[in-house]
Formats: C-alpha cells, structure tokens, sequence
C-alpha cells in the first residue's frame, strides 16, 4: 500500500501531462490554406494552397469547409474566370462571397480581376490573354472571413541563359518605333540599256582572216575582236609610207638649200622652192596618217609589207557582246556590222505597270528588285514611266535603272520590283524575321531575365523588313529576333501545359 500511495502522484502528473501535448497539438494542428481573421500564417504569410480538380474540370482551393473553383471559359468567347462557390462540397450561390484576383505576368503590370455574379458563377471582368502563364494571388470574403490563396501557372515559357542564346546564335532587340514603307509589287525584266550599246562596224571591205570573241564573252575596250584583210587599206597605207618617204626626201633637200642660201651660194629662189616642196610632203604625209586615223589605224612608218593589209578590228567599249554576225574567210562591205557590244555596268528593269496603279508609281520613287530565279537584288529609282499604254498588254512600262559592277544582272531575267508608296511611322514594331508560329498563334518571344515567352500578337502593317504591333507587346520589351525559330525549337520539346 505503501509503494501504491508514492507513486500515485507521479503516474497522476505523467497523465495529465499526456494529455496536455495532445490538446496542444490538436490546437495547433495549422489550416491548410488560411488563418480564420486574416487568412495568414504565423509568418503574416498568405499560406500554400492546396489545389484539387473541382467538379467543372477547374482548380479547385478549400479551406474550413469554404470552397473556391477557378476556371478559365473560352469556348466561343474571350477568355475570362469564371468562379464557383461552394460550401462543405455544396454549391453556393455566387453572391454568397466577394473574390478578386491578382494576376502577374513576366514583364506586364499587376491587374486587379474583379468579379460579378451571373448565372451560378462569378465572371471575371477582364480577358485573360494567351499564354496562360501567371501567378495568382486570390482573395476571396464571406461572412467577414477573409480567406487567400496563391496559385502559379506556366505557359509557353523557356529558361534560357545568356550563354546559350550566344551560343547558338539568338539576336536581342528591343520593341520600339520603326518606318513602315507601303510597297507595290510588279513584274518587270532586265534590259540592256539601250544607250550603252554599240555596233561595232569595220571602216575598210576586205576578207575576215581572225575571229576571237564569240557572243555572250566579255571584251574589254581595245582588245582585238577581229582581223581583216583589206585591199583598200593596203593602198593607204602604201600611200602613207610613200609620203612619209618624200616627205624625208624634201626635207633634206629644203635643209641643204637654206644653208646654201644663208651661206650665199645659191640663189634665193631656190631655197624658196625647196621650202615649198618641203611644205607640200609634210601635208601629203598628214593626209595620208589622217586617212588611217580615220579608219581606226595608227599610222606606222617602219610598218612591214606584209602586214600592209592587216586590218584590226578593237573593241570601241568595255562591256558584254550581245551579237556576232561575222564568220572566218567571210567577205563584206564596209558598212556591215558584225558585233554589237553592250556595256553592263548598268541595266535597265522594264517594270510591267497595271492602269490601276499608275497614279501610285512615280518618278524619283525607289524601288527594289528581286531576280525570281535565284538570290540577287538590287535598288534603284524609277526614271522614266511611258505615257502611253500598249495595244495588246493594256499596261504601261516604268524603268529602274540598276548598277551592275559584278555583271549579277543579266538580261532577259525576270524580276520582282517593290516600289516604296508610303512611309509610315508607327510606334511599336517588330522585326519581321522575329515572327514565328506558335500553336495556332502568331508571336514573338519576349525576353524577361533569363526566361523567354510567347507572346501572341495582333499584327498591322509591314513592308517584309518591320511589322507593326497593334497589341500584344509594348515598347521597350526585348525579344529574339535573328534564329528565334531555335528557341521555339526547344519550347516545343520542353512541352507547356494549358489549363482551362
């Protein structure tokens, strides 16, 4: 009895103390979602929330028996939330609370979400944009509770650090103004200018012994296209060199008899005659250099008999031979053209233009033109637009002249030409090879720190180099341009989810 009455006690507070820690930690067993006055932990923190599938497919928050499914409804209609109540599982109406949402984005102010009842839901007062990728932090009163939960979603989003954009290749741009150029596109071909072309017709008849270009060759100014013989050109150049020997002649003799004369040995008449003499070669001997001159010959003194005949025809330009019309051991008259030669170093686009856009296309506009076959452009200015419009084609011909230094332009190619019609500045623009399709959507991707994500936009105007944003991304966001088509890549392979 003894033993009992001193351990009575202890087993008495050992007892009581079992079931003090569980009253303890059934009190401070914490809510899942919220605090009953301000629904925050004991941080001042708004709890983590514990999502479930409602019963419409959406997300579903509860705390203390209150419930709270979000959605996003967007079949036929913008996206919006729509919320439904519930209590202990039951619905409730959708007066029976107040709820707002916070919703942020990368790179977008915070909006403010309020919500009104309709039907057995709550709607939700703003569109909720694609890409469904956000934080929400939801706020939720009733009957004087305040309840909150938070919730992060993402969407069409990829991590991705400098190294790895310079790694392979992305380009960084910042939105902003850019001049938009309305552009008319038209048909058109190149052509030789017309007056860069030159007949090459020999001076002198007589028989082709030498051809050396053939048509399509280039040829540069002097060089020998062809050789005739010509007889014709044998008796002038047997006339040059005569003269040119009697002009020696009467030389010698003028020199003698002036210093005979100044030395008073012979008369005075004689040293005139013989300066008459003198005077007559000299001008037989530059008519006869001036015949050969004439014909394109230099004249030669010491020139062999054999090469009498020569006759060589040089290139008048630089340039491309566009024609030959002479054969070896042909004969021909001297007013025949046998090459024409062209000079490439600019061309000539003969540009188709429609009667509806004649009052668009105008002198001094400028142009670019594209070869359809394969990649060359060029630019220019419009020169010259006829007044008239042709009998069979109903159309009228603008010309764009091009430089041609390389001989990239040859003629005969087709081209598309766009004529600039307007500049036009607009405020938020893109670059055009930033555009990429993504799902169904038209987008760029924004850059926000080491993140990118889609950003669905609604496009205006664009001349192939800029696109004009009218909503979508404000100005000063960055996002890839060059090689973006890598970053939707990865997106791709990295998946993204899309909740409703």
């Amino acid at each position: 009895m003894v033993n009992k009455s001193r351990w009575m006690p202890v087993l008495i507070v050992i007892v009581i103390g079992i079931v003090l820690a569980a009253m303890i930690l059934t009190l401070e067993k914490p809510s899942a979602i919220k605090s009953a006055e301000n629904g925050s932990d004991a941080n001042g923190k708004p709890p983590a929330s514990l999502q479930e599938t409602g019963p419409r497919g959406g997300k579903l928050f509860t705390d203390n028996g209150f419930g709270v499914e979000l959605t996003i409804f967007e079949k036929g209609v913008p996206p919006q939330f729509r919320v439904y109540l519930y209590d202990s599982g039951k619905p409730l109406a959708p007066a029976a609370a107040k709820v707002s949402i916070n919703l942020s984005r990368l790179g977008a102010p915070i909006q403010l979400i309020k919500f009104t009842p309709e039907a057995d839901y709550l709607l939700g007062d703003q569109v909720i944009e694609e890409p469904h990728s956000f934080d929400l932090a939801i706020v939720a009163e009733r009957n004087g509770q305040i309840y909150r939960w938070g919730h992060s979603q993402v969407e069409a989003r990829l991590e991705m650090t400098g190294d790895m954009l310079r790694a392979i290749g992305v380009e960084i741009l910042t939105v902003g103004p850019a001049v938009i150029h309305s552009t008319l596109k038209l048909p058109g071909e190149i052509v030789v200018n017309p007056n860069s072309v030159v007949q090459v017709v020999p001076r002198l008849p007589g028989v082709v012994a030498a051809v050396n270009y053939e048509a399509g060759q280039s040829v540069k100014k002097g060089d020998v296209m062809a050789v005739i013989e010509s007889q014709l050109l044998a008796d002038l150049q047997s006339q040059y060199l005569a003269a040119q020997r009697r002009l020696a002649l009467a030389k010698t003799v003028y020199e003698r008899e002036k210093q005979l004369w100044q030395e008073k040995i012979s008369a005075k008449q004689d040293y005139l005659a013989a300066e008459l003499a003198f005077s007559e070669a000299r001008i037989a001997s530059d008519l006869a250099a001036e015949k050969l001159r004439a014909l394109g010959v230099r004249p030669e003194p010491g020139l062999p008999a054999k090469d009498l005949t020569r006759y060589e025809v040089r290139a008048p330009i630089s340039g491309l031979i566009l024609s030959k019309t002479v054969a070896l051991g042909a004969v021909f008259k001297d007013d025949m053209p046998i090459f024409t030669v062209a000079d490439m170093s600019n061309v000539w686009t003969a540009v188709t233009v429609y009667p509806k856009d004649l009052s668009i296309v105008r002198t001094g506009q400028k142009a670019r033109v594209t070869a359809t076959a394969y990649d060359v452009e060029g630019e220019g200015v419009v020169t010259y637009i006829t007044t008239l419009i042709g009998g069979q084609t109903r159309t009228a011909t603008a010309r764009v002249i091009l430089d041609n230094p390389d001989g990239r332009w040859h003629p005969g190619m087709f081209v598309s030409v766009e004529l600039v019609s307007d500049e036009i500045e607009v405020p938020v623009a893109v670059s055009a090879q930033a555009i990429q399709t993504y799902r169904d959507w038209t987008v760029v991707f924004g850059r926000y720190g080491d993140y990118f994500e889609a950003r669905p936009l609604e496009l205006g105007r664009s001349d192939g180099h800029w696109v004009e944003v009218l909503h979508g991304i404000t100005a000063g966001e960055q996002y890839a341009s060059g090689n973006s088509f890598a970053i939707k890549a990865d997106m791709d392979k990295a998946g993204a989810s899309h909740d409703h």
